[in-house]
């Protein structure tokens, strides 16, 4: 896919994404720690963006952001449709280890909230094993509502330890609106919500081989090992996400699109759906990414040695 060459961000259905590099933008989200500035970091997909156009408080929260990233070739797909710059991909089960490795070079803290009890601390601990040094100050799931007495419980841990990331992965919409109702109060430098990323990084849910993720399929991947949970994400989701897209292009062309049935997105039923920052990719924009290797996978684990930091 060719890409139009802009430095600033392209406006998709009401969200400013960032089109810089992932190295640019990962420099640019520590830059915040380093400096001591309270700042708020988020990601887009299509799933996110579709639920973000009929859940005014998701969209909200994303335009509150300070900075919005791709993850998801269907935003790509949405920007070079619309005719707008378009994005590079930033997943996070890729630039975490990237993030792992500034840290601990230059002592800055992280705390992991969210996820299944368990996935965190057992996140935690992998990036212990490769990034010994790592300060991570604390680890919780994210099984809790906005407005209870644990969120409240949950503040106060943050505060006790005081990390310079605080990464919150609890799916969306959950964690863009808890992020944005608490985050006046939460005692953290930087405040980046993950979707799933505690679940691959402890090796709870499975990644999609190369072949897959590195050409924009890994949502079919993802479909035939979670059916039950991601059958209305993808196999209504996706039609109807490529309708708004090919909408945008004709009213922005002028032509005005006939009206269609009005098709509501549920959000993934029960608990939080933790539900991004699965694919990979390593494209030729992607492999700077701070020179940092991400760990092998289970297979290849024993015969390899810590990549350095």
């Amino acid at each position: 896919m060719s890409e139009l060459n802009g430095s600033g961000p392209s406006t998709i259905f009401g969200v400013a994404v960032e089109t810089a590099p992932p190295a640019e933008l990962l420099r640019r989200i520590l830059g915040y720690a380093e400096r001591g500035e309270h700042r708020r970091v988020a990601y887009v997909n299509a799933h996110v963006l579709n639920q973000s156009t009929s859940d005014a408080a998701l969209r909200a929260a994303l335009q509150r952001a300070d900075l919005v990233y791709c993850d998801g070739y269907g935003v790509r797909l949405a920007a070079k449709t619309i005719g707008l710059p378009v994005p590079h991909r930033m997943t996070g089960a890729d630039w975490i280890w990237g993030v792992a490795a500034l840290c601990e070079a230059t002592g800055r803290s992280i705390y992991l909230l969210g996820s299944n009890p368990g996935a965190s601390r057992e996140a935690a601990a992998c990036l212990k094993r490769w990034y010994p040094r790592l300060d991570v100050r604390g680890t919780h799931h994210g099984y809790f509502e906005i407005g209870t007495p644990h969120s409240e419980r949950v503040i106060e841990h943050i505060a006790e330890h005081n990390p310079d990331v605080l990464l919150v992965g609890m799916g969306t919409p959950l964690q863009e609106l808890w992020v944005d109702h608490y985050f006046e109060r939460l005692d953290a430098r930087v405040v980046w919500t993950v979707g799933a990323l505690f679940d691959y990084v402890s090796g709870r849910v499975p990644r999609a081989p190369h072949w897959i993720a590195d050409h924009g399929l890994e949502w079919i991947f993802r479909l035939a090992i979670e059916p039950r949970r991601m059958w209305r994400r993808y196999l209504l989701g996706n039609p109807v996400f490529l309708w708004r897209v090919w909408a945008e292009r004709i009213r922005l062309s002028g032509v005005p699109p006939a009206e269609p049935e009005p098709v509501a997105i549920a959000a993934d039923g029960g608990r939080p759906a933790h539900a991004q920052a699965g694919s990979r990719v390593r494209g030729a924009h992607d492999g700077a990414l701070l020179h940092a290797e991400s760990p092998a996978r289970r297979g290849e684990r024993a015969s390899r040695r810590r990549p350095a930091a």
